[in-house]
């Protein structure tokens, strides 16, 4: 296939999703920097308060991850005491990750503030929850742009001029 024949990023429907991801993933970590966890690092956390304890295997193949990119993200939330890595019962081989209390109760502090910021960008929507999903989902291209407008008026930043920087907001969650 020619160049001249390749779709551009506007017609690519993956391209579009991506982006659009990178953009919700980059504005949800930055609301959730004051809470010291990225968005990975936060559904991590939710799975295990969800599911209780898991193999690292377990968790990787319910979060659609490689074991890799799942160990890159527990590393931290084990160093700061949010998660315990224990040899599992079953076979010794295998890792367990448990929720600690303080892994819970930074989760629960999490939680709150994306409740906030999902109501906002609901209300700022103007449609149902459900109705955003669908929108966001059905045409990928358009909802780049959607998507920045959506966060502009839901006023998802925090007042800290530092959380709006996410070079600033990387560099505190390492």
């Amino acid at each position: 296939m020619s160049v001249d024949t390749l779709p551009s990023p506007e017609e690519c429907n993956c391209f579009a999703v991506r982006a659009a991801a990178r953009h919700v993933t980059q504005s949800y970590d930055q609301f959730l920097a004051p809470t010291g966890l990225r968005t990975t690092q936060f559904s991590i956390l939710a799975k295990l308060k969800r599911k209780g304890p898991l193999t690292i295997n377990a968790l990787a193949e319910d979060m659609v991850m490689d074991r890799t990119t799942l160990g890159r993200n527990i590393l931290p939330l084990e160093r700061d005491g949010l998660i315990r890595v224990a040899p599992a019962a079953s076979d010794r081989r295998a890792k367990d990750l448990r929720l600690t209390k303080a892994g819970e109760k930074r989760f629960l502090a999490a939680l709150k503030r994306l409740k906030a910021l999902n109501d906002g960008v609901v209300a700022a929507a103007g449609i149902s929850p459900d109705d955003l999903l669908i929108t966001l989902y059905e045409v990928p291209g358009e909802n780049i742009s959607f998507g920045r407008g959506l966060a502009q008026r839901a006023h998802i930043w925090d007042t800290d001029p530092r959380a709006a920087d996410l070079a600033t907001t990387r560099r505190t969650l390492r």
